[in-house]
């Protein structure tokens, strides 16, 4: 069983609170910036600029868990979601499973056994918010408590796809930049498709485990939004990959459509007037 994904039967209102709004407005700052940062002060520069936006963006993901869960849930989450996303990334980069046979090169530092320590903190900064939209696309079903193992399971899904709609803009980007390289390239702008299935795996399982419940929905998903506009402008406009910048626009889009038809609709349902 999953326990109960919102607070209460309410469709809660979107809105940010102001305290959870700033650390969001500084880490979507820091990446507008970026383009500037590079034609400015050069590629090296640029990397210490991408690597400060992965830990800002997943210090506000932890600031909107830390004011919904608390210290102890939180850290619990984090700790849990690093160390089983940093093992899938170590047996992937060794052994070609689940995600194809790839490997980090030098420049995201620092590394422990070849695995970027960024990477586990890139996973919670979208996993969590993809919790949030897969939360929304199954409203009203993920308010009662005590679901049924089919909705978690449903839930787990779902919440995986919308995470793995993120790497459409990721990977290729990524692989640009040289922070990792594909032994054999693939399909998907050179990105193997067995790839996609190994976020989705992964993911998957790591949502499982986790079991997240009382998500703070609206800032998880404006931080989902929030990546989705900048991805689309960054690849399509200042780093060169159209290609990669309209799937991930469709990919990301997609769900949320989705989530936010369904948040209208079970909100009107409840007689509750969406936050403007």
């Amino acid at each position: 069983m999953m326990p109960s994904l919102l607070r209460n039967t309410a469709v809660p209102r979107l809105r940010v609170p102001l305290a959870l709004g700033i650390p969001i407005v500084l880490w979507a700052l820091t990446m507008i910036a970026l383009p500037v940062v590079d034609w400015t002060w050069g590629q090296a520069a640029l990397i210490g600029g991408m690597s400060l936006g992965v830990v800002m963006q997943a210090a506000a993901v932890f600031g909107i868990l830390l004011h919904a869960w608390g210290w102890k849930r939180t850290l619990q989450t984090f700790a849990l979601v690093a160390v089983l996303s940093y093992l899938a990334e170590l047996l992937g980069s060794k052994t070609g499973f689940p995600f194809g046979k790839y490997h980090y090169t030098d420049l995201l530092q620092p590394q422990l056994a070849g695995v970027p320590l960024l990477i586990p903190l890139a996973w919670m900064m979208m996993l969590a918010p993809s919790w949030a939209i897969a939360c929304l696309i199954l409203l009203p079903q993920s308010a009662p408590t005590g679901r049924s193992r089919a909705f978690s399971l449903a839930f787990s899904l779902l919440s995986a796809l919308a995470f793995a709609a993120w790497d459409l803009f990721l990977d290729p980007q990524m692989v640009a930049f040289g922070f990792w390289v594909w032994e054999i390239p693939g399909l998907y702008f050179g990105i193997p498709l067995i790839n996609y299935f190994g976020w989705v795996l992964v993911a998957f399982l790591i949502t499982l485990a986790v079991r997240p419940e009382a998500l703070p929905l609206a800032p998880l998903a404006l931080v989902y939004v929030i990546t989705w506009l900048l991805q689309t402008i960054g690849l399509g406009v200042f780093w060169g990959q159209p290609g990669p910048a309209l799937a991930g626009f469709a990919g990301c889009g997609l769900f949320i459509a989705l989530a936010w038809r369904n948040a209208r609709r079970s909100l009107r349902s409840q007689n509750i007037a969406p936050a403007r």
